[in-house]
């Protein structure tokens, strides 16, 4: 430990000594990629028939824009070849759907043509276990010190499952994820909470439950470490994470993103 901090001090110390010198690091550019963000969620008590994909494009290190990708086709087709296309918004990378048609168990298959290559990826949309109470710790935290929210759900029986869950609360930047598995606690009561030592009475905290597919837990585990844990996993992450796209004309020029279906349990809760 002792010499991790002596050459820590020498990188800061040689750091300030030379900080009015720019110094330009080349850094291998390879050529971009599609991105595809295809999130199907169903938030229970809605119709889920508004949904949105995104498509953009990897960039260099050091640009500042994320490049959209302009002129797609892209659509999504159920077990019974039910189609529902996304129509681009213009200007914005998003392709917007108004009719899905979101059924539990469902398998789909989405469709994205771009630049002459033929994406595809199938996944089956996964139900979410409903929120049934949550409570509030005022001594949470590793001192004890901070106000944390707890809620509570059923898993369900028989079966391994798995769950993404989404907080987001003004005291922080962007969303926080959390990856949970049913290993332990199969068609027993779980668990899930969110705390920041800034989050005071007043607050709205937005806690989003998903149910999700063994391959994107795993997904989403390798974007979560990449990231550290904690932020936002769609940021810039020094490994290329492979999702469920397939480019049906040359594997080799693959796709990033993921293509995931799930019923969500929303809910929001005042701190007190």
């Amino acid at each position: 430990m002792k010499n991790i901090q002596y050459i820590s001090l020498l990188f800061i110390l040689m750091l300030f000594a030379s900080c009015e010198e720019v110094v330009n690091v080349d850094l291998d550019t390879a050529p971009p990629r599609l991105v595809v963000e295809a999130s199907i969620d169903w938030v229970k008590g809605t119709s889920g028939s508004d949904q949105t994909i995104k498509l953009t494009k990897t960039r260099g290190y050091y640009d500042t824009v994320i490049p959209i990708v302009e002129g797609a086709t892209v659509f999504v087709t159920n077990s019974t070849g039910e189609v529902f296309n996304f129509t681009e918004e213009a200007g914005t990378g998003r392709y917007n759907c108004t009719n899905f048609r979101p059924v539990v168990n469902e398998t789909y298959v989405l469709t994205v043509v771009s630049e002459g290559q033929t994406y595809t990826a199938t996944e089956k949309m996964y139900a979410a276990p409903d929120i049934t109470r949550t409570i509030q710790n005022n001594e949470g935290g590793i001192l004890g010190e901070n106000i944390e929210i707890r809620f509570f759900y059923n898993d369900f029986p028989g079966q391994d499952n798995y769950y993404l869950t989404r907080f987001e609360a003004p005291v922080i930047p962007f969303p926080e994820y959390e990856l949970a598995d049913d290993e332990f606690f199969q068609g027993n009561e779980m668990f899930d909470w969110f705390s920041d030592e800034d989050l005071a009475p007043g607050h709205v905290v937005s806690i989003r439950l998903h149910g999700i597919s063994q391959r994107y837990y795993e997904y989403m585990n390798v974007l979560l470490e990449a990231a550290g844990g904690g932020g936002g996993p769609f940021s810039a992450v020094p490994v290329a994470a492979r999702g469920n796209l397939v480019n049906q004309d040359n594997t080799a020029n693959y796709a990033l993103g993921y293509f995931r279906l799930c019923e969500v349990s929303a809910l929001q809760v005042t701190v007190q």
